[in-house]
């Protein structure tokens, strides 16, 4: 099964002022993400509010990027949902369009407190889109899920056919790196953190991971990796350090999913507003905002149009 080299990003969900979905923006978003050094997305995640959107948004989603992404831009839809049946739904028609892969987290409701429990959950889905890799999303922050995922490769090893491996968004390095080490790496573990992609490159794995500051700060965190791979260490640090930097800013702003988005419009890219009960940010924080990422430099290094 194909591993992913380089990185994805968790895109942010266009919305209208009313909180209707806005599919305009996604040609040109695709198309600005390829061009700062992005593989693709992962699309209707975290970032992207998925768990905020009625299934038939999110089909409408996955059509439109897969629609519209350029040629060898990989669209791997999150088919994660609190509804068993409706992330079956969504796989299914995540294969039907030709999605290059799909992925789901834990539901944030009811919370997964045992490994079969979770590998009967990701047996389901995987099943529904045979033909796909199925990544599982470990981010126990949003769901709860707090289990040790090499148990959890252990268990999937020859009961899931499809199973890709994991999107790991947690801050255990050590974790990361038994995992990626299992079977002599036979599981894609793709780095789920921006903020220590050097670390878990310096460990001997990370080929891929999913971010999603990468979203506004894409070329300065593919840049880490560029540069590890040159055996430019300065490099790769201070870009690191950078990028730790734009996640000090977000973090006083409600985090990447509110924070991150408003971004996007300081950048000229207006994704609209974040859906309820998310608060979004008033115009005096944009204001703030704007002011504390001028002082680090962020807009001469930001993703280009």
């Amino acid at each position: 099964m194909e591993k992913i080299i380089g990185l994805i990003d968790a895109p942010f969900t266009p919305f209208y002022a009313n909180g209707d979905v806005n599919l305009e923006p996604i040609e040109a978003y695709a198309a600005m993400l390829q061009k700062n050094g992005l593989k693709g997305v992962f699309i209707n995640g975290s970032s992207g509010e998925g768990y905020m959107l009625t299934t038939e948004e999110r089909m409408q989603l996955a059509e439109r990027w897969i629609e519209v992404a350029p040629e060898g831009f990989k669209v791997i839809v999150h088919v994660g949902s609190c509804c068993l049946r409706e992330s079956v739904r969504l796989a299914e028609h995540a294969e039907k369009i030709g999605a290059w892969g799909i992925g789901a987290m834990a539901p944030p409701f009811p919370k997964i407190g045992r490994i079969e429990e979770l590998v009967k959950y990701c047996e389901t889905i995987a099943a529904a889109a045979p033909s796909l890799p199925f990544y599982y999303y470990h981010i126990p922050s949003f769901n709860g899920a707090f289990l040790p995922m090499l148990d959890l490769l252990k268990a999937v090893d020859g009961r899931i056919p499809n199973f890709a491996g994991i999107k790991y968004t947690f801050e255990s390095l050590y974790e990361y790196n038994q995992c990626r080490l299992y079977k002599d790496g036979k599981y894609d573990m793709l780095h789920g953190q921006d903020e220590t992609i050097l670390p878990s490159l310096a460990q001997g794995g990370a080929k891929g991971g999913i971010g999603g500051t990468t979203n506004y700060n894409g070329r300065e965190l593919t840049g880490i990796i560029e540069a590890w791979n040159k055996g430019d260490i300065e490099t790769a640090r201070e870009k690191q350090n950078f990028s730790q930097e734009v996640i000090n800013v977000i973090c006083h702003f409600r985090g990447n999913i509110v924070g991150g988005k408003r971004i996007m419009k300081l950048m000229g890219f207006d994704l609209g507003p974040n859906r309820v009960p998310f608060q979004n940010m008033t115009d005096e924080e944009e204001v703030r905002m704007k002011k504390e990422l001028e002082e680090i430099g962020f807009f001469e290094r930001c993703n280009k149009f």
